[in-house]
């Protein structure tokens, strides 16, 4: 892990990535216990105010800070983000293995299948799920993760299928190794790469999907501080007082590039073929074993 993230350090693009991304946690850890302002701290004699020391980086149409609200929705996006790959890499590898299945009819099924639902937009998953649920943070998390999850799995598969084609995948299930295992220890470890670019992809879309929703009043709810919300709140007044559209806009643009820079810069350093220190740490490693055996 180590050598991995200083390969990503010494490239200009993952620097800049694993900078912006840490100072999003650091800011989204330090908003749960202290913010500039309070959210519900209004002041109707001071809106559209200009940056100040008082309110650093102005205050919107109801005088309420803007930067204590986007401090607080980075935790929102953090949240929202981190749910989303995580469901999205399970249902994504679930997806994947039943494509790879030795059935032959579960495995074009799940193709047929998987082909037919890719076709189907984010927007209308969310607006189905937004009747029994309501606007709420679920719909975007599940609406995102079943929607990047088609598009994951269809776009790993010809990797996995060229791995499980492979002699040392035949070797392992004529021991007698189960197909979970075989995929878990075999076929997972090569796709690697390929799925965290994915990954961080949907990481990327998907705080851009949130203010997508928000903004058709399906995604998070009123009262509830998210990047996407101040963007809803202040576009409206984008004539009247610029800089309150500029500043959740320029923060959206900041995170979304630094992950798809991260997602690029750790493909790189994750492959032995593209990163040589990893195949010396890993050729100091066997060495070190073998004399050990």
């Amino acid at each position: 892990m180590l050598t991995v993230l200083s390969s990503i350090w010494e490239g200009g693009s993952g620097r800049f990535s694993i900078i912006v991304l840490c100072c999003w946690m650091l800011v989204a850890v330090l908003s749960l216990v202290w913010t500039p302002r309070s959210l519900w701290e209004t002041d109707g004699f001071h809106v559209w105010q200009s940056p100040s020391w008082a309110h650093f980086l102005g205050t919107d149409g109801s005088g309420a800070d803007i930067m204590s609200w986007l401090m607080a929705g980075s935790a929102t996006e953090l949240g929202i983000v981190a749910l989303t790959v995580l469901l999205t890499a399970t249902l994504g590898c679930l997806f994947v293995l039943s494509m790879l299945s030795s059935h032959l009819m579960l495995a074009h099924a799940s193709v047929v299948v998987i082909d037919a639902l890719i076709s189907l937009p984010t927007v209308l998953l969310a607006l189905i799920l937004a009747v029994p649920l309501g606007p709420s943070v679920m719909v975007i998390v599940v609406a995102c993760s079943f929607g990047y999850s088609l598009n994951l799995a269809r776009v790993v598969r010809p990797q996995a299928l060229l791995v499980a084609r492979s002699e040392f995948v035949e070797s392992s299930l004529s021991s007698g190794a189960g197909a979970f295992r075989v995929f878990r220890t075999h076929i997972v470890p090569n796709i690697l790469p390929m799925l965290l670019v994915q990954l961080s992809m949907c990481a990327g879309t998907v705080i851009l999907a949130e203010a997508g929703l928000t903004y058709l009043g399906i995604g998070v709810p009123s009262g509830v501080a998210s990047w996407g919300h101040s963007l809803t709140t202040s576009v409206r007044f984008i004539n009247v007082y610029p800089l309150a559209v500029v500043w959740p806009g320029l923060v959206v643009t900041l995170v979304v590039v630094a992950l798809n820079l991260f997602g690029d810069a750790l493909r790189d350093a994750v492959d032995p073929l593209t990163n040589p220190r990893l195949r010396e740490h890993r050729t100091q490693v066997s060495t070190t074993v073998g004399g050990r055996s």
